[in-house]
C-alpha cells in the first residue's frame, strides 16, 4: 500500500504499541524490531554516519553481527545518562515544560512507523512538540551549522521528522550538550514538513515492505569505510579455504574504474580525497561481493584480472617479547595472546592467462 496523502492523515492519532517502563533492554529492543523507528530513518536513507542501511536491515531481522565494535559504548552510555540533565537545561532556557511519556506509539496507518520519544514539550499556547536530547563533543559541536547558517544535522533531522509524523505534532526541538555547563548546549527547532514527511514515508514503507519483509538485504551505497566496517562486523574472519569469487558485468565495471582513479591518483601530487572517497566505494563493493573470499576473478577486453583480499594478522603485543613469551612459556601463550586482523587489497592482472 503505498504512501499517500499525509494531509489527510495529519489529524489522526497515534496508538500506543505498549508501556516502556520496567522494560528490559532486550524486551524494548524486541518491539523496535516490530518496525522503523526514528533513529533508524538515517541509515535507512544512507546518511547516517554510523551504520549502513544493510547493518539496519540485519539488525531488523535480529542477525547478531560477527564481530560486534563496542568501542563508543562509554559514549552511548554517558549520553542516556546525561539525558534527564539536557532536558532539566531545556526547560530552564526555555521556560517550557518539559515531560516524558513511557510509551511506544504507533502511526494510526503505517503500524511499521514507530516513536519511542526523548520528552514531550508543553508549549504556552497549549500544543505538544517533541525534544530530543543529544550529547556530543566540542568537535562535532560544528555540525549544528552549515555555512555559518543554524541547522540540525540531517541524520537528527529525519528523526524528528519521523516523531512528528507518528505523533501527528508540528513541531520538534533539539537539545544539544557539547560542554559541561548550561552555555555549551545547542538549542534547535523544526517545523513540520507534508512534502518531506510524505517522501520519508515512501522511503521508509518500501525499505520494511521490500527489503525486511522480504529478506532481501539492500545494496550497500554509503561512504566506503562505513561499508568495509559492516562487512567487516557482519562476515568475519577471512576464510583462505573459501571459493574463488566471480565478480559479475556491474562488479568488474566497478573493479575497472577502480583502477582508472588509481591510475588518477599516482598522477597526482598529493592525491585527490574526492579520488580516495571514490576508491574506497567502489572498494567496499568489490569487498562486500567478496565477504570472506580472498579471492575474485573477472576478465574485461580479453585480460583476466585477480583482485585480492587477504588476512594481515596482528599480534597485540611487542614483538620481541612476544617471542620470548612464546619460546618460555608456550601454555601462556596460547592462552592470553591476542591477534588482530585486517586485509589487504589488491589487484593484479593474471599473466598466466593473459
Amino acid at each position: 500500500m503505498p504512501a499517500s496523502n499525509v494531509a489527510a492523515e495529519k489529524r489522526s492519532q497515534p496508538q500506543i504499541l505498549l508501556e516502556t517502563a520496567g522494560l528490559s533492554e532486550e524486551e524494548w529492543l524486541a518491539y523496535r524490531r516490530k518496525g522503523i523507528g526514528g533513529s533508524d530513518v538515517a541509515a535507512l536513507l544512507g546518511i547516517s554516519p554510523w551504520r549502513t542501511a544493510r547493518d539496519l536491515y540485519f539488525d531488523k531481522l535480529n542477525i547478531v553481527a560477527v564481530e560486534d565494535n563496542e568501542d563508543n559504548w562509554v559514549a552511548l552510555e554517558m549520553g542516556h545518562l546525561l539525558e534527564p540533565l539536557v532536558a532539566k537545561i531545556f526547560q530552564h532556557r526555555t521556560g517550557y515544560k518539559v515531560y516524558q511519556i513511557k510509551k511506544m506509539f504507533q502511526h494510526p496507518q503505517y503500524s511499521w512507523m514507530l516513536a519511542d520519544v526523548d520528552y514531550f514539550v508543553e508549549l504556552p499556547d497549549g500544543s505538544t512538540a517533541i525534544l530530543e536530547i543529544k550529547t556530543t563533543n566540542y568537535n562535532a559541536r560544528d555540525n549544528w551549522w552549515l555555512n555559518g547558517e543554524e541547522t540540525v544535522p540531517v541524520y537528527y533531522e529525519t528523526q524528528g521528522r519521523h516523531y512528528m509524523a507518528v505523533m501527528n505534532v508540528d513541531r520538534c526541538f533539539f537539545c544539544c550538550l557539547y560542554g559541561n555547563n548550561e552555555e555549551e548546549t545547542i538549542i534547535r527547532e523544526i517545523r513540520r514538513d507534508e512534502s518531506y514527511e510524505e517522501e520519508m514515508i515512501f522511503l521508509e514503507q518500501y525499505f520494511w515492505e521490500n527489503h525486511v519483509l522480504t529478506r532481501t538485504p539492500p545494496p550497500y551505497t554509503e561512504d566506503g569505510d562505513l561499508v568495509l566496517e559492516s562487512v567487516r562486523r557482519h562476515t568475519g574472519s577471512a576464510d583462505q579455504d573459501a571459493p574463488v569469487v566471480t565478480l559479475d558485468l556491474s562488479l568488474t565495471a566497478k573493479l575497472m574504474r577502480y583502477l582508472q582513479l588509481q591510475e588518477q591518483k599516482k598522477l597526482t601530487e598529493a592525491g585527490s580525497k574526492e579520488i580516495e572517497a571514490d576508491m574506497k566505494r567502489l572498494k567496499a563493493a568489490l569487498v562486500a561481493e567478496m565477504g570472506k573470499s580472498c579471492k575474485a576473478v573477472c576478465q574485461q577486453d580479453g585480460v583476466n584480472y585477480i583482485v585480492t583480499y587477504n588476512p594481515v594478522r596482528t599480534p597485540g603485543i611487542d614483538k620481541d617479547n612476544l617471542m620470548r613469551l612464546k619460546l618460555d612459556h608456550p601454555d601462556i601463550y596460547e592462552q592470553y595472546v591476542t591477534v588482530s586482523e585486517s586485509r589487504r587489497f589488491s589487484v593484479k592482472i593474471d599473466t598466466k592467462t593473459a
